[in-house]
């Protein structure tokens, strides 16, 4: 099949709403999904560019917008590796998105050809995925009609969580290669994930049932279908919030994204002491954990503490290993708990950066060590082994039992972290294979450190736009004299920390705010997101 100008200019789909401005963000297109069915046509158009550019190498595009409300959706692109689209090309996905008629769009068609030289005459690859949203049905059509128009080669992988499909996309680019990353296929991805868990926990007692939360999403199905390759001895999972077809039940006081900004399990949840849970978001492709006290206290276990159980377990096993060429680093996003920089630095010795809010930013700030560990503090994350770390742990020779038995627990991790993206049924086994591997509770788990109590709120604008941040997003540029305002309030505060910045995926700023206490910690969040109100004509403000 060609790449058709005529057909693509002919075939185009209208926008829905004239005035509407799409912006390819860290979650690619995201928006109500009454407004995104000619973003899909478009967006499969940029993904046979992308092909092309790349010598026929397999697209993937995933339509999903993982914790929004049900009525939202989005999409967004996967380069070969699994990876994020490159981010030069997020430019060009945003002029296409906003080209209203045929001869706009062929104009963004040509200057992407110009700017990359791409040979057209190239076949076109491209394979796409979607979630349980009930607007996926429309989109998907509105992508297929794109897909025809452009003359991609496509194929439909159906109902798939999103970091299935990132598996998906590097499986069959590397397959036949040296490092050929799986077999491409739903079931692959179960029996390489289980395989390697199985591994990782050989000869230790199975805990105790974990109660998963998979937000009425995606990631319920996939998940009871995985436990199919796993034996109840190994793995003992009670799934909740599975139900996928009753409308307006995605993500409704549910999932990682419930908890984690009202610290409290979810309602259809009865917690108890001695419960272990945890949450997925819509997508499955973010995870926190969470369990209460003897005193009914409420405890959170969210990226942050997952990132220092990774790199704690990770170090001590390159250690015993006799590996000590392989170094570990973390990589966080301001949102991250002071009180998990501090013990990461400070308690464990281990290299810490801090890099804006997005997976695309930690992604590749990570690629920099021989093992970056990254985690968002709202429990999007994974780790990264580099090839030169890959090869040394498989070549590696055991002088002991114990190096021999260290070895090959290290490399059953590289074969259970999906290292495309954020996977929360990856990274539930993974904390799984940890804690049972030190037969540690949560509790046991929870006291590397302390968090300093923080809270979230988000403030609705009329314009996000107007805030501008630098250092890492952690101080505003813009609006002018703002940031010295915030200042000045968390000064007042013992341990106070605030930032400000807008949010990539709808029309709000959030206002992230931490202190020596709950009281406080509160009041200066509620206080920053007044000024953040005052300043922008908000909408409302909640948190």
């Amino acid at each position: 099949m060609s790449f058709d100008k005529t057909a693509i200019k002919n075939n185009i789909i209208p926008h829905e709403k004239e005035d509407f401005v799409y912006t390819y963000g860290t979650a690619g297109f995201r928006s109500n999904a009454e407004v995104l069915g000619s973003v899909m046509y478009k967006v499969a158009i940029l993904a046979s560019l992308r092909s092309k550019k790349l010598n026929g190498s397999t697209i993937g595009v995933m339509i999903t917008a993982s914790h929004n409300p049900e009525e939202d959706n989005g999409v967004k692109l996967v380069d070969p590796r699994g990876e994020m689209l490159e981010q030069s090309w997020e430019v060009y996905a945003t002029k296409l998105a906003n080209a209203k008629d045929g001869e706009s769009l062929l104009a963004v068609v040509d200057e992407v050809v110009a700017q990359y030289k791409i040979d057209l005459d190239v076949p076109a690859n491209v394979i796409y995925a979607y979630d349980t949203r009930p607007s996926c049905p429309h989109l998907v059509k509105c992508l297929e009609q794109g897909l025809e128009a452009s003359g991609a080669k496509s194929i439909n992988f159906g109902l798939k969580t999103t970091p299935m499909l990132h598996y998906l996309v590097r499986c069959i680019n590397t397959a036949g290669t040296s490092d050929a990353y799986g077999e491409p296929t739903e079931e692959g991805y179960y029996k390489k994930l289980t395989s390697a868990f199985a591994t990782a926990v050989k000869g230790k007692p199975r805990l105790s049932t974990l109660h998963v939360d998979c937000a009425n999403g995606v990631g319920a199905p996939k998940l009871r279908e995985l436990l199919k390759f796993i034996s109840s001895d190994v793995l003992s999972v009670d799934i909740v919030n599975e139900n996928t077809t009753t409308l307006g039940q995605l993500n409704k006081n549910c999932g990682a994204d419930y908890v984690k900004t009202n610290q409290r399990a979810p309602p259809s949840i009865s917690i108890t002491a001695g419960d272990r849970c945890c949450s997925y978001d819509g997508d499955a492709d973010r995870i926190v954990f969470y369990y209460v006290t003897e005193d009914g206290t409420f405890r959170l276990l969210d990226g942050d503490k997952i990132a220092g159980l990774a790199a704690v377990f990770i170090t001590d096993l390159v250690h015993e290993a006799g590996i000590d060429s392989i170094k570990v680093g973390v990589v966080q996003t301001a949102y991250a708990n002071g009180s998990s920089t501090n013990y990461l630095t400070k308690v464990l010795n281990v290299p810490v950066s801090c890099v804006s809010t997005g997976v695309k930013h930690l992604h590749h700030e990570a690629e920099k060590y021989d093992v970056g560990v990254y985690f968002e503090a709202n429990g999007h994350g994974t780790v990264l082994f580099s090839p030169d770390a890959l090869n040394t742990i498989k070549t590696a020779e055991a002088k002991t039992p114990a190096q021999k038995q260290a070895i090959a627990q290290l490399f059953s991790l590289t074969e259970l972290i999906n290292q495309t993206v954020g996977d929360a049924i990856s990274d539930m086994l993974l904390v799984e294979a940890i804690l049972t591997s030190r037969q540690w509770s949560f509790e046991e788990w929870d006291q590397a450190y302390t968090d300093l109590p923080n809270r979230l709120v988000k403030v609705v604008v009329s314009d996000r736009h107007i805030f501008k941040t630098t250092n890492a997003e952690r101080q505003l540029v813009e609006p002018a004299g703002l940031q010295t305002e915030i200042d000045a309030l968390v000064a007042k505060y013992s341990n106070g920390r605030s930032f400000v910045r807008a949010s990539g995926t709808e029309d709000a700023v959030r206002v992230y705010a931490e202190a020596a206490t709950r009281a406080e910690t509160d009041d200066l969040a509620f206080k920053v997101a007044q000024l953040v109100y005052d300043r922008a004509g908000g909408v409302g403000a909640r948190p």
